[in-house]
């Protein structure tokens, strides 16, 4: 099934009134200014990954934000993310995540150095 394409998006926007365009013309520009500022990070050299990855990202998120489906802000519940990857983990391993996750332990390293080592002992009787 082929999408409305934007001319019908637009036509959607008129119809709903001037309220839902204005509403639409600020977050597309919004997405725009985050765009340009992380495209320019990425030409920097200074983001930690290749500039090819890090200008596809960019271009990903701006498309995204277009769409309406990208979560940033207050909104987004970045402990339920982080510690949802855990649940790859098998039974007896999942809280031992959980807890890395969350702060216990030793962390060592870098995103740009390759990743980070987390640490957390666990007494075993």
């Amino acid at each position: 099934m082929r999408s409305l394409g934007p001319l019908a998006a637009f036509a959607l926007m008129l119809a709903l009134g001037p309220s839902a365009l204005a509403a639409a013309g600020k977050a597309n520009s919004e997405a725009q200014q985050r765009y340009n500022q992380e495209r320019a990070h990425c030409m920097s050299g200074e983001s930690g990954q290749d500039r090819a990855s890090c200008l596809r990202e960019a271009r990903a998120a701006l498309q995204e934000a277009r769409r309406n489906r990208l979560q940033t802000g207050a909104g987004v519940n970045l402990e339920a993310n982080a510690t949802a990857r855990c649940n790859a983990q098998p039974a007896a391993d999942r809280e031992a995540c959980v807890q890395r996750i969350l702060g216990a332990g030793t962390t060592r390293g870098s995103v740009a150095g390759g990743g980070l080592i987390r640490e957390v002992e666990t007494p075993v009787k």
